[in-house]
């Protein structure tokens, strides 16, 4: 039983991480129907912001959760503010052009933003100087580390506050009336472009907070370690519902269970075969995921 308690608790781990990047996605999809490609190298860059950061601040920032927070803070605006410029410059011109065209652009943003980061950085991994506590906490029969605890209550806090704006500020109101019909918007009077920028912003920011959490917790980043996690971020937003903000928490903890199970039982060199595996079956029972709704197109 212990075990099993300590696989729960390391599925849910890594699903937190999965969920920020999978929020992202399903904002972006839900507002202008677009599969951003990029998203997942966002959350390098923030890794990456993170560590320029630290490497500016060495002897300044030290170590702890007040660190991390402050450099995590900056990481967010600087991979928000390039959401935003992405946007701009990559996805708006593009809005009524064929989704083929968009689709291309995306993945033509990814691979700039990784070989951009390797020009700038060097093509070898970069150590991250900062770390959280490494004391333990023995929880149920599971052993647990402070910075385990810690990088999960700040992804949760980030989660509730997302949901919180989408469903309760003028903000959150104006992103979905435009999910819903972006034409009846204008009319109304929205700036559905300022709204989309927001939107692109907020995904952004969660996905580099993500990077900084996991180039602190697993020591070292390298420009190549966003096409992994956006693809499994990627595939937690579709099994929970791509579009469906709760669906995507919710398909990420799924896929982050999956994934310790299959590591303890399996073995780690099966552990993304067993991921996509899944969601290929998964797909073929529900298409529309977890909590996503089917809708019906009128011709």
């Amino acid at each position: 039983m212990d075990h099993f308690i300590q696989l729960v608790f390391s599925g849910l781990f890594v699903g937190s991480f999965y969920a920020l990047v999978a929020l992202g996605y399903s904002m972006v999809y839900g507002i202008i129907k677009l599969l951003n490609f990029a998203h997942g190298d966002l959350y390098m860059v923030g890794a990456f912001a993170g560590f320029t950061v630290l490497s500016a601040g060495a002897g300044v920032l030290g170590g702890g959760l007040l660190a991390l927070l402050a450099v995590m803070l900056v990481a967010m605006a600087a991979t928000g503010g390039l959401g935003v410029l992405l946007e701009r410059v990559a996805y708006r011109p593009l809005r009524s052009a064929p989704r083929l065209s968009v689709l291309i652009t995306a993945v033509g943003a990814s691979f700039a933003l990784e070989y951009g980061i390797a020009v700038a950085f060097g093509p070898n991994p970069e150590v991250y100087q900062m770390g959280v506590s490494d004391g333990t906490l023995n929880v149920l029969g599971a052993r647990l580390t402070y910075a385990q605890l810690a990088m999960t209550a700040i992804a949760v806090v980030l989660m509730i506050t997302l949901d919180t704006l989408v469903r309760r500020t003028r903000t959150g109101r104006a992103m979905r009336a435009i999910s819903q019909d972006p034409k009846a918007c204008l009319l109304m009077g929205v700036n559905v472009d300022r709204v989309i920028s927001r939107t692109f912003f907020l995904g952004s920011a969660l996905a580099g907070a993500a990077g900084v959490m996991a180039g602190v917790y697993y020591g070292k980043i390298d420009f190549l370690m966003g096409f992994v996690i956006g693809l499994k971020a990627f595939t937690a937003a579709v099994i929970g519902g791509i579009g469906n903000l709760r669906g995507a928490v919710l398909g990420a903890v799924v896929l982050g269970l999956l994934e310790s199970f299959s590591v303890a039982y399996i073995g780690s060199e099966w552990r993304d075969v067993f991921a996509f595996g899944f969601l290929i079956l998964f797909l073929t029972v529900r298409p529309t995921g977890l909590l996503g709704e089917r809708v019906t197109e009128r011709v």
